[in-house]
């Protein structure tokens, strides 16, 4: 449990996968991608774990977790990395966040990237707002 109720997290062998808002485990299971080899080795849950409860107790600003987006398309993973780089405090638009990536014309593609993001909070799409500042179709 959590501050914002329970979060399900999955890690593999090169990092975490998925963080989830679910009361519901077996359809956090069933979500899964099977390719995620999400029980083997890396860092141990309990690291992952330590370090979102000290980030929403408001006493870690910026993780250092390694991340698995791997199962994810390139377009995806620019649009994961080019978030993790927006510094706590700061937010940007859609269109900047697909300006900085090369895309310029990409602000929608970025939505989406954002609205299946499987890792929320460690890779902040909540700090990328539609340009008129609204939440746009954040759904962590």
């Amino acid at each position: 449990p959590s501050p914002l109720g329970t979060l399900h997290l999955a890690s593999g062998k090169h990092g975490l996968v998925a963080i989830r808002f679910t009361d519901d485990t077996e359809a956090f299971l069933d979500s899964l991608d099977p390719m995620a080899n999400r029980i083997e080795g890396g860092e141990s849950i309990s690291t992952y774990r330590g370090q979102l409860q000290e980030y929403l107790a408001g006493r870690r600003l910026t993780f250092t977790l390694a991340t698995d987006l791997s199962n994810l398309t390139e377009f995806q993973r620019r649009v994961l990395k080019a978030i993790a780089e927006i510094p706590p405090g700061e937010v940007r638009s859609y269109g900047q966040v697909a300006s900085a990536i090369g895309k310029p014309r990409a602000a929608r593609a970025v939505g989406q990237a954002l609205a299946n993001n499987p890792i929320p909070i460690v890779l902040p799409c909540h700090r990328v707002l539609a340009s008129d500042g609204g939440l746009g179709g954040y759904t962590g």
